[in-house]
């Protein structure tokens, strides 16, 4: 189920959704979030943006990377993998997006659920 979550200070809705994900899968604020993430690609010359760095934050926070399986890639959306993990912490990224789901819900500043995950972040 679709909960609304919006930590960014100033209630920005676009161009953060890796840090507004990773602030509730690891409950810290988006202040926090950010500037560590903004320190880590410092330190590997990269934006914090790319997904190389947000995700190396995540492996380092014990988090591991799968591949969503891909037995219908155009059909399977969030809020069905959604569905079908009613427990545990992950986080979905699309081509474009990525969103956190615990324990079933999904949290995001707007109703991503028909949005096709490509991979997520498990922590296990």
């Amino acid at each position: 189920m679709y909960r609304f979550y919006n930590p960014n200070p100033k209630g920005n809705l676009v161009g953060d959704c890796s840090i507004r994900a990773i602030s509730i899968a690891l409950n810290q604020s988006w202040e926090k979030t950010y500037s560590d993430i903004c320190a880590l690609g410092f330190d590997l010359y990269d934006m914090p943006s790319s997904n190389s760095v947000w995700g190396t934050y995540l492996q380092d926070n014990g988090f591991v990377r799968q591949i969503v399986p891909n037995s219908c890639p155009e059909c399977y959306s969030i809020r069905e993998f959604c569905h079908d993990h009613k427990t545990g912490l992950y986080i979905l990224c699309t081509g474009s997006h990525v969103v956190t789901a615990i324990d079933g819900d999904y949290y995001d500043t707007w109703d991503s659920g028909d949005e096709v995950p490509v991979y997520c972040w498990h922590k296990p």
